[in-house]
């Protein structure tokens, strides 16, 4: 169990790494057409996706990582590429837009929203770092609570995004789109250049 203090930390960067106003952009434009409840049902099942890939991450991810052979710096490897990748499509607004949520395909709320962009490879490998400084259950369980706090914020920042939306219009969507996709792509590439250096540490 570590000091309280030192998960406050964790939350904040957890949030931090989360960005979850980067996924802003894309979370309106996935829900320009869909009702209230379906934009509410969307930043539910995106921010449920977050919690629950991180929880499992945090409960599981060595022992995954081991079952399948993956090292945590392929990890980065990938989950940077799928996440420039993500970052390239929200640099125009033409493409960015990942279509209209519906009850009958709530896939888009689960890719690209909940994950690569809210638990991509930066959240995941801070939680498998941030279980690892700890043993026990309460120091699991705490690390568990900070998860689901921050992703219970991501939630209301989803939810309360589309007012913002209405006030800055389309144009204003397109500049926010841009921008974020900007910052994405430099997330992106230094999550995949941690990774190298992992998987190569002739690189260092």
């Amino acid at each position: 169990m570590l000091p309280w203090l030192e998960y406050s930390h964790f939350a904040i960067s957890l949030f931090a790494i989360l960005t979850p106003f980067a996924a802003v952009p894309a979370y309106l434009s996935f829900t320009k057409e869909c009702t209230a409840w379906e934009r509410s049902h969307t930043a539910i099942l995106a921010a449920g996706t977050a919690a629950l890939v991180l929880i499992i991450t945090a409960l599981m991810g060595p022992v995954i990582l081991g079952a399948l052979g993956v090292s945590l710096g392929s990890l980065r490897v990938g989950g940077g590429l799928v996440l420039l990748l993500t970052a390239l499509s929200m640099s125009n607004p033409r493409d960015a837009s990942v279509g209209s949520a519906s009850g009958h395909n709530p896939s888009g709320a689960i890719v690209p929203l909940g994950v690569p962009l809210l638990a991509g490879p930066g959240s995941i490998s801070s939680v498998m770092v941030e279980t690892r400084h700890g043993a026990g259950i309460v120091h699991v369980a705490a690390v568990i609570f900070c998860v689901l706090a921050t992703c219970l914020t991501v939630w209301a920042i989803l939810r309360f995004a589309q007012p913002i939306g209405d006030r800055i219009g389309q144009s204003g969507l397109n500049v926010l789109s841009r921008l974020f996709g900007l910052l994405l792509a430099a997330m992106a590439v230094k999550i995949i250049v941690t990774g190298l250096r992992s998987l190569l540490p002739i690189l260092g």
